[in-house]
């Protein structure tokens, strides 16, 4: 895989021979848009994110395999989504905007899936770039027998070709010590549909605290395995967390990893979701301004626990 990293600050892509920052080559965008039916369905949710959205729908739109980009724009006001609109459809790409006024990004999802009509469906976030062979390495693996998803490596764009080797070979091999558990984030992952669908999607009634990425896998892993490889990879650009936003704690993150198959949608539904409860991390939490944040009394109200 050649360098594919993009300059977060000029959304320029580096020269692999000259290591220039040289512009995004629109014209080879277009050019590179197949005539086949697409296989997938790209659902990229989102809130305020003009400032790194296009960076991200740029990396999309250099895909080497057709699919149909779903924008959920979760009640922006920074003038975002007309932007990534008018951005992808000048890259010539398949794409719908929908907008979601629930807030919180389970809801987004809840959302973007509805318009996924392919066998195959790739969440992605809004402050992540993407290797131009992503999608077609995603189906790769999601195409092998018994495979209901899968689970990209991340490191930080303009990272080294081998720190990026490493990242991918480290999560392989914790991939094989745990396996069929989530070890990495939403940003990077890829379902089949119908698999997704039979475990229920992303839905508010089920799940609408943080680590979604995490709890959705927990129901994804009785249809199928969830496959990690090396060369599959994303970069999400870092950007500050607090440790209240992380969502769970280093003990919870160890009960997690100690967890079996039988016993893991117990530990989302029973263990973890009444601490998410208590200390308001709603799905809208990475959304709301710490300044207005509500009470741990009005989140408990607004997302009770599950009976």
């Amino acid at each position: 895989m050649g360098d594919w990293n993009v300059n977060a600050m000029t959304g320029k892509m580096p020269n692999e021979t000259a290591g220039t920052i040289i512009p995004w080559p629109t014209a080879k965008i277009e050019s590179l848009r197949p005539a086949a039916l697409p296989r997938w369905t790209v659902v990229l949710p989102f809130h305020n994110e003009r400032e790194f959205l296009p960076l991200s729908v740029r990396s999309l739109a250099l895909q080497t395999v057709p699919f149909h980009l779903v924008l959920v724009d979760n009640n922006s006001s920074d003038g975002g989504p007309a932007e990534a609109l008018d951005l992808a459809r000048r890259a010539g790409m398949m794409v719908t905007l929908a907008s979601e006024m629930q807030p919180g990004k389970v809801a987004a999802l809840n959302l973007g899936l509805t318009h996924a009509r392919t066998d195959l469906v790739a969440t992605c976030d809004a402050d992540t770039i993407y290797p131009h062979d992503y999608l077609a390495r995603a189906e790769l693996l999601l195409d092998q027998p018994g495979v209901a998803a899968a689970v990209a490596a991340t490191a930080a764009p303009g990272a080294s070709t081998l720190a990026r080797r490493m990242a991918g070979m480290r999560l392989s091999v914790l991939a094989r010590l745990l396996p069929q558990q989530c070890l990495n984030g939403g940003a990077g992952q890829v379902f089949r549909r119908t698999a997704l669908e039979q475990a229920g999607g992303f839905d508010p009634a089920v799940w609408n605290w943080v680590l979604e990425d995490h709890e959705v896998m927990a129901r994804i892993e009785r249809h199928g395995r969830i496959a990690y490889h090396p060369r599959f990879e994303c970069a999400p650009i870092s950007r500050p967390r607090t440790a209240s936003t992380v969502g769970w704690n280093l003990a919870e993150r160890l009960r997690y990893h100690a967890t079996r198959s039988h016993n893991r949608l117990d530990f989302f539904h029973h263990h973890l979701a009444p601490r998410l409860r208590e200390r308001a991390l709603s799905s809208d939490r990475l959304r709301r301004d710490p300044a207005h944040s509500r009470g741990s009394s009005e989140i408990a109200q607004l997302h009770p626990l599950r009976g």
